[in-house]
């Protein structure tokens, strides 16, 4: 099975969602945390990364200013239109769409360094795309996957799911925070072949500058992924709807028009 976008496929097709989404949420949420796993993952100078699940490229662009203009940085995505972004942005990245359980890599293409932040749990087959990463990576290399712990332990998430299933009236199975047991990360990445798999879970404050458009954008999520059957019409009612109250139900984590609240994440770091 191929892997499920991280954001759905009627809001990020369209023309303009992969620019608000580098531009509102790459920033407060996806670059704090690429710098903790390149930390991790000591990137040095001239090593070679690969950025599986890469989106707009935030993990690879980091990384680059690290590694520097002559290593060799290839990063894989499902969603052509997420990749077009990150070929604006920084063209001379090497980006490649292509399914996780299957990387547009070489047969002898190998990397020292392989980093896949918050894209395992969309994938169809958590196995094949582990035993990917693992075929990856050069044998005295690193790979680093994160994947976010449970909606129940990062307020205020779980209230805005609740919130849009009210008005949806079906369960939301959010496949954000679908892969939370540190446990289980571990295996999937030992059944792949990784000989020394270490998970720790992190926590980071976020700030971001407009909390109404964070919300907004969040809801565009739940709504795709409650796999509701609407119309044009009625599916921007409900959304309206559901903004209205989600914006009501995270007042109590905004200071101004800014919302600050913790994410909690796995962070694997497993050796072939």
């Amino acid at each position: 099975m191929s892997e499920r976008p991280v954001l759905p496929a009627y809001s990020m097709n369209q023309t303009n969602f992969p620019w608000l989404y580098e531009r509102k949420v790459v920033g407060p949420i996806f670059e704090p945390w690429a710098k903790v796993m390149l930390d991790r993952a000591r990137i040095s100078s001239g090593q070679s990364v690969l950025d599986v699940a890469c989106g707009t490229g935030i993990v690879a662009r980091l990384a680059g200013a690290r590694v520097g203009e002559a290593a060799r940085i290839v990063g894989v995505d499902v969603s052509g239109p997420m990749l077009a972004v990150a070929r604006e942005i920084e063209p001379s990245i090497d980006w490649r769409e292509g399914d996780a359980a299957a990387l547009p890599i070489g047969p002898g293409e190998r990397f020292d360094r392989v980093l896949c932040q918050q894209g395992l749990q969309f994938f169809g087959d958590r196995a094949a795309a582990a035993r990917e990463l693992r075929r990856a990576v050069d044998p005295g290399g690193v790979a680093l996957v994160a994947v976010w712990r449970s909606a129940r332990e990062m307020p205020p998430y779980d209230e805005l799911q609740r919130v849009a299933e009210r008005h949806l009236g079906v369960e939301i199975h959010d496949e954000r925070y679908a892969f939370d047991d540190a446990d289980a990360l571990r295996r999937v990445l030992a059944e792949a072949g990784f000989r020394d798999v270490q998970v720790e879970t992190l926590s980071l404050t976020h700030r971001f500058p407009d909390a109404a458009e964070f919300v907004r954008m969040n809801a565009m999520a739940l709504v795709g992924m409650s796999g509701a059957d609407l119309g044009d019409e009625e599916r921007q009612r409900v959304l309206e709807a559901i903004v209205e109250e989600s914006v009501t139900a995270v007042r109590s984590f905004m200071h101004g028009a800014a919302g600050v609240w913790d994410m909690r994440t796995n962070l694997a770091v497993a050796v072939p």
